[in-house]
């Protein structure tokens, strides 16, 4: 108020008073103040200045205007700058409005409004403050204006229509806003306007809580929508949303945008897309829902950012159409139908979702939708964790699904999929693939699945790379009548049934696959079923008591083995009446009944024939299966000298039970490379602590086995293109569950020229360490300089051997030692005097890079028990004591 500002009085009576509010302002001017008594006044109040219109005493609601005429608004503002506080203003038709802004702009303050809405139209401003609006038709407020609005502690009730409407080009803002007891929508904004909702709570409206149609922006943030009789928020249609939304968004961003909102307890969807909209929802809560959580349609667009949809009566989330749905961060639970529902040709991705508890399946692509998931969990669901049918689409990078009433992944009908890192853990099936469209498997893991771990359908062509079944029931590994899956560096074990089974008239091409521990057969090949079967492993079939041959072969079939190694069954081949098998450098080693060749596992060339040669071949040490660590340490313990390496190796130790311990606990393992590089000469123990070491590591529970296999350059290295990789893979398979052990590594480097295949050797042992990190722990040997250097040479070497342990030399004393343990072993006895001389012996002998070391002081014994044995002949009566003794005259 200006200084010149004039306060005029309106009451019943009394001098110096205005009988009528309308006569106090037709004589106000611009900035004057109306003070009125406390009273009922009939009047067609109309507003054609600044003025101020307030309760003379300050009582709210003291004072009451109702509308003279019908037709006519109890209040009508035509000029800029009115206000009125504190007063209770009542129309007399619900259908029309008791409070009519047609220009200026108008505060109403602690006002109440019945019997009609408060509008608001042409170029107006309105401002509604700690105001209650009730008892009107058809809206509560409507602002229809190219002017501003805002709805601040206002509460709107008992409407015969919607809550509010903003319309036009309206730019409005509610804080503190309440719509309850509304028959429509509880709030409805169209056309081209624009509205920011903070804090607002919306609960009962007979329709939708939030209605956004049109070219319309909304941005609602920290409100609550519940109870609402249909959607929770339906948007028909709105502006484009801005690509990059920022933490905290405005109208002006576009779109339709809830962040930390809740929607509670709807009549149908949470929230409902459809047409041009596009809606983002950030930290939002949807519970309880009738109908779907999220529904997008037609061309909409709704993204979901760390939300929650819980228990919705529908699908989680549904996108049909062409609309495109994404989630992120996002928990989606216990859905009565689908966790997702995607068809006709929605575009769809999910990233680090959860999808839990449904009643049907947890995600479900049909007719021509694309699905794309990645870093999601899924699961707790009777049917199947992820269906696609149909020509759906889906990619799946590094998902994991559990516990399925059905199959964790069904591909049917003409679907289309590419799967990376997906984790399928118990459940009826692990993945079924019977769709005829084009699907690949990569680096999947099917883990206790109750019937098949991994199925390829009748008449189907899957690929299937780096795979693992473990712990499957009927089978590992199904190939199903007239399959021509591609299958290649693949795992199946600890199946209760078969490994892998093909049905008939299958033809699989199988490469570099290993079948472990198998309750009945590794491989059945059913009737008239063909395939190709390369470097492959089959061991231990027949575990469940009954003696189950590893390979069995029905009649007509005709499968080519090539490479392959057949180990540790009763039987390795049975094959029925007109089978015609064809196996091309086939090996059987630790079977009973063997019918393939037995030996060294070094597969034949083609057209060779015969047993392979065991030159060049990996040499195998076997783990007894009783170690216990405590024993395996004592005997670590009790080798000579090797402080050094004893104090590493107990370190590795301790850390590697800690890693274990939070493992079973369910924690993330740190990062950790158990690849070692020995670095000596010859004869300090290299190969005896790794097979130590083996052994402890199977002994923590970090390796299967702990069996140690030893290589050298002749056993990795081929001699022609093409060999050399095989031949890498089948010394690497053979060390699976174990230690595998390369001396003089750097052999591999050292030549040079156009048919050295060394580095081919390399490059094929860093894929399968990366592949099969967990199953082989290498350890390369060999002399400190050149390791340093060999290690050096790649990078992928560098970064995997990180870890270097070096055995010192032996001293005097420690090969001493070794000797007298020779001795013990041996039934032999060294004099004080033979020790005495031995000390001097090898105080005197170089330790030059040709030092023996261990070697050195066994040999030496070896020469010590031959000069022995002359000297003991020549005695005519040589006692017990004499056959034993070693003596200084027995050194060389």
């Amino acid at each position: 108020m200006t200084a010149t500002a004039t306060v005029h009085r309106v009451a019943p009576r009394g001098r110096g008073a205005h009988r009528g509010i309308g006569a106090a302002v037709r004589a106000a001017a611009d900035g004057d103040e109306i003070r009125i008594a406390p009273g009922e006044y009939v009047e067609t109040l109309v507003v054609d200045r600044a003025v101020t219109l307030l309760p003379e005493d300050g009582a709210e609601h003291a004072v009451r205007i109702l509308a003279a005429h019908p037709g006519r608004p109890v209040l009508e503002v035509t000029a800029a700058g009115a206000r009125v506080v504190g007063v209770a203003l009542t129309g007399q038709d619900p259908a029309l409005p008791a409070v009519m802004v047609s220009a200026g702009g108008l505060e109403l303050d602690g006002c109440e409004v019945r019997g009609g809405r408060v509008e608001a139209g042409g170029d107006a401003a309105l401002t509604l403050r700690r105001c209650r609006v009730s008892g009107a038709a058809l809206a509560g407020v409507h602002a229809n204006t190219t002017g501003p609005a805002a709805l601040v502690d206002t509460l709107i009730e008992d409407v015969d229509g919607t809550g509010v409407v903003l319309g036009s080009v309206t730019t409005a803002e509610a804080t503190g806003l309440e719509v309850r007891q509304v028959t429509g929508s509880g709030v409805r904004v169209r056309g081209l306007a624009r509205a920011l909702l903070l804090d607002c709570r919306i609960s009962g409206p007979g329709r939708s809580g939030l209605l956004v149609e049109d070219d319309a922006a909304v941005t609602a943030l920290d409100c609550r929508l519940e109870g609402t009789g249909a959607e929770g928020v339906r948007v028909l249609g709105s502006s484009p949303r801005a690509e990059a939304t920022p933490e905290r968004p405005t109208a002006a961003d576009g779109g339709v945008v809830l962040a930390d909102c809740q929607v509670l307890r709807t009549g149908a969807d949470g929230v409902a897309v459809s047409g041009t909209g596009d809606v983002l929802l950030r930290g939002c809560r949807l519970r309880d829902g009738a109908g779907p959580g999220v529904s997008a349609e037609d061309d909409a667009r709704a993204a979901l950012v760390d939300c929650q949809v819980d228990r919705p009566h529908g699908s989680c989330l549904v996108a049909r159409g062409n609309a495109r749905l994404s989630a992120e961060g996002t928990s989606a639970h216990g859905s009565r139908a689908n966790g997702l529902l995607a068809g006709e040709r929605a575009q769809v991705s999910l990233a680090s979702t959860d999808v839990t508890g449904c009643g049907f399946s947890a995600v479900h692509a049909c007719d021509d939708a694309r699905l794309s998931l990645t870093a999601c969990r899924i699961g707790s669901t009777p049917e199947h964790g992820v269906r696609v049918t149909d020509r759906a689409e889906l990619t799946v990078e590094g998902v994991r699904v559990s516990d399925c009433g059905l199959s964790g992944l069904q591909l049917d009908a003409a679907a289309t999929a590419r799967v990376r890192g997906l984790s399928v853990l118990r459940g009826r099936n692990g993945i079924n693939a019977e769709s005829t469209g084009t699907v690949v498997l990569e680096e999947c893991d099917v883990t206790e699945a109750e019937r098949a771990g991994i199925t390829c359908g009748t008449g189907t062509s899957a690929v299937l790379r780096d795979c693992r079944v473990t712990g499957s029931g009927t089978a590992g590994l199904v190939v199903g009548e007239r399959a021509t899956p591609s299958i290649e560096d693949c795992v199946v074990r600890d199946a209760t049934g078969s490994g892998l089974v093909l049905g008939p008239s299958a033809e699989p091409r199988v490469r570099s696959v290993t079948v472990t521990r198998t309750g009945k057969n590794s491989l059945f090949v059913g009737e008239k079923a063909r395939g190709t079967f390369e470097e492959c492993v089959f061991a231990g079939a027949g575990t469940d008591g009954h003696a189950f041959p590893a390979l069995h072969l029905s009649a007509g079939s005709a499968p080519v083995l090539r490479g392959c190694l057949v180990r540790d069954a009763e039987e390795d081949v049975a094959a029925e009446k007109g089978a015609r098998p064809v196996f091309d450098g086939c090996v059987a080693r630790n079977v009973t009944r063997p019918a393939l060749p037995t030996g060294a596992r070094e597969a034949l060339s083609p057209g060779a024939g015969g047993e392979a040669s065991a030159a060049g071949a990996a040499r195998e040490t076997e783990a007894p299966s009783e170690d216990t660590l405590e024993d395996l340490l004592a005997e670590l313990d009790g080798l000579a000298g090797l402080d050094r390496v004893k104090h590493d190796v107990s370190s590795l130790v301790k850390l590697m039970r800690t890693v274990r311990r939070r493992q079973e606990m369910g924690l993330a393992a740190p990062p950790l490379s158990r690849h070692l590089v020995f670095t000596g000469n010859p004869g300090t123990g290299k190969t005896t602590v790794a097979r130590l070491y083996g052994r402890i590591l199977a002994a923590v529970g970090l390796l299967e086995r702990g069996h140690l296999v030893e290589a050298d350059r002749s056993a990795l290295v081929g001699e022609y293109v093409g060999h050399t990789g095989p031949k890498t893979t089948r010394v690497f398979e053979q060390a699976r569950g174990g230690v595998l052990f390369i001396d003089e590594a750097y052999s591999l480097t050292q030549y040079a020229g156009t048919n050295d295949f060394g580095q081919e050797a390399i490059a094929t042992l860093l894929k399968l360490m990366e592949d099969h990190r967990d199953d082989v722990v290498v350890i390369v040997a060999g002399y400190p300089k050149e390791m340093d250097v060999f290690v050096g040479s790649n990078p992928g070497l560098a970064s995997r051997f990180t870890r270097t342990l070096l055995f010192e030399d032996y001293g005097s004393a420690e090969l001493v030692s070794i000797v007298e343990h020779q001795a013990a072993q041996h039934q032999y006895a060294l004099t004080p005097a033979a020790c005495e001389a031995l000390t001097t012996h090898f105080d005197t002998v170089p330790r030059g890079r040709g030092f023996g070391n261990g070697r050195a002081a066994r040999q030496l014994f070896q020469t010590m028990t031959e000069r022995q044995a002359m000297r003991v002949a020549e005695l005519p009566d040589a006692s017990e004591s004499d056959l034993m003794a070693l003596t200084p005259e027995d050194l060389p």
